[in-house]
């Protein structure tokens, strides 16, 4: 977002992001903190399978990028670290994900290192 961009922020109840073929593409962000994830990386799936889709078979859904912000206590309460690990990598610049912690006293690991921010 820059300055004066216009965002939709929705928190808690049922939500989903179903894009249709021929809809314009949207950028996410998408923000959770701790099991708060769940619905989110549903969301991450489900975008991921459509740029796998995109790219193996040319549908006509057009996507734009997805920036996850995810924040808990320390890097063991990272829910998905992994799998999100590597959708960025399946999916360079179109899947990012900035991970926060605010408690962690141990070492962070290095394949978690440049993604994390906080404590």
């Amino acid at each position: 977002c820059t300055l004066d961009s216009e965002v939709a922020l929705r928190v808690g109840g049922d939500f989903f992001f179903d894009p249709q073929p021929g809809d314009s593409p949207v950028n996410l962000v998408l923000i959770a903190g701790g099991v708060g994830i769940n619905p989110l990386f549903s969301i991450l799936l489900h975008i991921a399978d459509l740029h796998g889709y995109q790219e193996g078979k040319g549908n006509r859904h057009k996507l734009g990028t997805v920036k996850l912000y995810y924040s808990a206590k320390n890097t063991s309460e990272l829910l998905f670290k992994k799998n999100i690990l590597g959708l960025m990598k399946a999916f360079p610049g179109k899947i990012t994900c900035c991970f926060h912690v605010t408690q962690q006293c141990s070492q962070i690991c290095k394949e978690l290192q440049p993604h994390i921010t906080g404590k």
